[in-house]
């Protein structure tokens, strides 16, 4: 099997900066040109805040790697302005199957309402979604510089300084923030002799992405002990251009150059489909972690992405994961670079529990796919026994859990309910979507705060600087979702989550919430 290509190489440019005789100096410098330093710098753009991102490579390709962009993902992009091509070019599904051998355990929808913009989730080699990010990058003037490696750093809390290796020699750079978007291998992390808290699991999986045509449906299908791989599990998704990722579950002790070898890994696929009838584009195998950084904000260095924290692959947590660390600390580091600065300790706040929460699940599901100890096998079989007979069974099943956003419990920015609600998103939790007007609500919030009030026959809301979006008596299915009474209001952050709410709000009380979401 000939090495991946790349998908795209761009080429290396002298910058100016290469010249000077003193570091010129940046409010902010990414490292890393993956989906975190890509959607980063992105936002921060569109925000009108000039930053330089750095990538040590000049390319993007050499395998599909993360393929599973979730909704919350692409609303994310959407309002970056380069969701568009990623779901025309995306394979959009809501529907997974969980079987046991080969009979069908049960089957959910991950978006059983209508009234949204986006899929549930859609199917996109990374390189795709990588390529769409810098062209939308590159077309709003982003400073993208490529084969620039960070070799040195010197950080304090009102800045850092970084050194950068070229082909035409090394140069400096001064800036307010260093965010550390630099992956798994971080050398920003080993720069500032940072270790992870966690731990590593001990059984392997075989990636193998084949070029076919097949007439499955568009779906996520999980097998427990299937009959085609000798007692382990199996998970199948469809990508574009006809090829199937499919996971294949090893042996802890499996040599990993032996089972990556394409006459290996061939014919297990072709008793998966019972025909040899297809091409192997990519194979990998890895182990994995579930581990995070103690603290992602390190005075004027920042981390995000895999850089501050890793998951296993089950739940397509990883990738959707750091886009929203982007998403988090976009508008943060915009506001701190205008004075709020306090909003930077609560990025460390909000995305550590998201880690926490996201490393939870990740762990429970690799226990339950791969269990460690005999305990954890006789609950794993018991489940599944009890899943092919009642239907509350099923919910113990987990091949799993498919990344969803956050909720910020107890977060510093958050105003408690002032009365009890009886449904909707509470304070600290991402807002929904739904159908407004000729439209939908994701469209009509733009970069900053917004209020979201049903005025209900009384009177309009008005608080300075803050934009109002009104709800009508036809917008029946927000008003169900935000569980409106008339008169109600949310404040809703840039990053989309909700500030406060309040069933009948004062001008004073959300100004008061406006500066607490805001640090001021």
């Amino acid at each position: 099997m000939k090495p991946a290509e790349p998908f795209a190489r761009f080429a290396y440019q002298r910058h100016a900066d290469q010249a000077r005789a003193k570091p010129a100096s940046y409010p902010v410098v990414i490292i890393g040109a993956g989906p975190v330093g890509l959607t980063l710098a992105i936002d921060l753009k569109l925000r009108g805040i000039d930053c330089v991102l750095l990538d040590d490579q000049d390319r993007i390709g050499e395998g599909s790697r993360a393929i599973c962009f979730a909704k919350r993902t692409l609303e994310i992009w959407d309002r970056l302005g380069c969701a568009a091509p990623m779901l025309d070019k995306g394979v959009r599904w809501n529907i997974g199957k969980v079987f046991q051998h080969e009979k069908l355990l049960y089957h959910f929808d991950l978006l059983p309402e209508p009234g949204h913009k986006m899929p549930a989730f859609i199917n996109l080699q990374q390189y795709y979604a990588e390529k769409f990010l810098v062209d939308r990058a590159q077309a709003l003037g982003v400073d993208l510089r490529w084969l620039n490696r960070v070799v040195g750093l010197q950080s304090g809390e009102q800045g850092a300084c970084i050194v950068v290796e070229t082909p035409d020699g090394s140069y400096s750079l001064d800036a307010r923030y260093v965010i550390a978007c630099d992956g798994a291998r971080s050398p920003m992390r080993s720069m500032l002799g940072l270790e992870f808290m966690g731990e590593q699991f001990e059984d392997q999986f075989l990636i193998a992405d084949v070029r076919m045509t097949a007439e499955f449906p568009v779906e996520r299908w999980f097998w427990f002990d299937p009959p085609f791989h000798g007692g382990k599990s199996c998970l199948l998704h469809k990508q574009p251009d006809d090829v199937w990722r499919i996971d294949l579950q090893l042996s802890p002790d499996a040599d990993t150059e032996y089972e990556r070898r394409p006459e290996v890994v061939r014919p297990r696929i072709e008793r998966m489909f019972g025909h040899g009838d297809f091409d192997l584009e990519w194979i990998s195998v890895y182990r994995f972690q579930c581990r995070r950084l103690e603290r992602f904000v390190h005075g004027a260095v920042i981390f995000a992405g895999d850089a501050a924290h890793q998951v296993s692959p089950f739940g397509a947590r990883g990738a959707n994961s750091g886009v929203q660390d982007a998403d988090n600390l976009g508008w943060k580091i915009a506001a701190a670079l205008r004075g709020r600065s306090g909003l930077i300790a609560s990025y460390d706040q909000e995305r550590s529990q998201a880690a926490d929460e996201n490393i939870l699940h990740s762990t429970r599901a690799t226990d339950f796919i791969a269990p460690r100890h005999k305990a954890e096998a006789r609950f794993r079989n018991a489940a599944l026994a009890l899943a092919r007979q009642t239907e509350f069974g099923k919910r113990f099943v987990n091949s799993g859990r498919l990344s969803t956003p956050t909720t910020y419990m107890a977060s510093p920015l958050s105003t408690a309910d002032d009365l009890p609600w009886a449904a909707g998103p509470t304070p600290g939790a991402p807002i929904p979507d739904a159908p407004l007007g000729n439209g939908y609500l994701s469209e009509y919030l733009g970069q900053g705060f917004a209020l979201l009030h049903w005025r209900g026959g009384g009177e309009a809301l008005y608080v300075e600087g803050l934009p109002m979006i009104a709800v009508s008596d036809h917008d029946e299915a927000l008003i169900a979702r935000f569980a409106l009474t008339p008169g109600a209001a949310y404040l809703i952050r840039p990053d989309r989550h909700v500030a406060a709410r309040f069933h009948n709000p004062e001008p004073a009380a959300l100004a008061a919430a406006l500066n607490k979401a805001n640090a001021a």
